[in-house]
């Protein structure tokens, strides 16, 4: 059973949360701080986390900035700020989607089971052998295992939305991925026209993974198609 932790101060959002996750057969563990999240967290690790920007301790950015000192668990924002200054920082901070207040169950239903399909590679992929590694600069990246590990030893730590474009990338070497397949299949069928999501993400990677980020070898940009991965 996936297990989510919802973080948020309003009582009636966890509440209705925690009674529509658990209907949907997911176990809801909920926290109502930043510290509280974190302990959590690190208490019992959660499959997905769910987590309100505006807490009343930590800002939420800085909460996912915690996760991601530790973990790659994957991380939706549930936020009333619109601007889309908070949605870069959000994501810039290892967010993998960001959901406004108002919102939809359904709507938060679907996020969740999307990004939950990204952890994993699908059943029967046609795509590279289980046993591929590939180089990108000083790092050598083991699809089968999800890890990445530079030349001296130390290994980097990729959020799933990370993989999953990684993943998309090194599976179909030296070929062009359009932006529109990139998006459908990382982020779903819903998402056509959030091309900011792959500058953002793309630039993540280059931080990571290019020795020159600003001059990436590997990791291509085809302004205005989409992306390739050059061995």
């Amino acid at each position: 059973m996936t297990r989510v932790l919802v973080v948020d101060d309003e009582p009636q959002i966890l509440r209705a949360l925690r009674i529509n996750l658990r209907a949907h057969g997911y176990d809801v563990e909920v926290a109502d701080s930043g510290a509280g999240a974190l302990r959590a967290a690190a208490g019992h690790p959660p499959d997905l986390v769910v987590l309100d920007l505006g807490l009343p301790d930590l800002d939420g950015v800085e909460v996912i900035r915690g996760l991601r000192g530790w973990t790659v668990v994957p991380i939706i924002v549930l936020s009333g700020r619109v601007g889309s200054q908070d949605k870069v920082a959000a994501l810039d901070a290892g967010a993998d989607d960001y959901v406004t207040k108002p919102f939809g169950v359904d709507e938060l239903l679907a996020r969740i089971r999307a990004v939950t399909r990204r952890i994993a590679p699908p059943p029967g992929d046609p795509g590279a052998p289980a046993t591929a590694t590939h180089r990108i600069g000083s790092h050598t990246v083991h699809l089968a295992d999800h890890l990445v590990r530079h030349d001296d030893g130390t290994e980097v730590r990729l959020t799933p939305i990370q993989w999953a474009m990684l993943e998309m990338l090194l599976r179909h070497p030296g070929k062009l991925v359009s932006q529109r397949q990139l998006l459908h299949e990382v982020w779903g069928p819903a998402y056509h026209n959030e091309t900011n999501y792959l500058r953002q993400y793309m630039a993540q990677l280059r931080r990571k993974l290019e020795d020159d980020p600003a001059r990436p070898r590997h990791l291509i940009t085809e302004p205005g198609m989409g992306y390739r991965y050059r061995p």
